[in-house]
């Protein structure tokens, strides 16, 4: 038996605005809270425990530093790449250059936190 990717913890400043921004773009729903202020979201009508792993967004103050070592790919499901782009844009998220030469097929963006995370060219099916 393996192991699967069950939720992934991302550390923000305002765990609020970080999972709404996160909700609007995976179509995630509020799924519960923690003291400490951690907010985890996910599917809706899933839950916890489903095909897709859950963001818990939990609060921090200590400054990032240096690139991530782990970043988030998305893929539209309803819509072209470059439509998901404008969409994506709109909700706030920013282009950011790591280092990417002009020819790829993807575009590097970040959140309104500044967490890198890539939109990549291939359109998935819903699950």
């Amino acid at each position: 038996m393996a192991c699967r990717i069950s939720e992934l913890v991302i550390d923000a400043a305002d765990p609020e605005r970080l999972a709404a921004f996160w909700s609007d773009v995976l179509g995630y729903v509020e799924l519960g809270r923690e003291d400490d202020g951690s907010v985890e979201i996910g599917p809706p009508d899933v839950g916890s425990g489903g095909p897709q792993p859950t963001l818990v967004l939990s609060p921090s103050s200590a400054p990032r530093a240096g690139k991530l070592r782990l970043h988030i790919d998305v893929n539209a499901t309803d819509r072209d790449q470059d439509a998901e782009l404008e969409r994506l844009l709109a909700l706030g998220a920013r282009p950011v250059d790591v280092g990417q030469t002009g020819t790829e097929n993807w575009h590097v963006l970040c959140d309104p936190e500044g967490n890198e995370f890539c939109l990549l060219h291939t359109r998935l099916q819903p699950l």
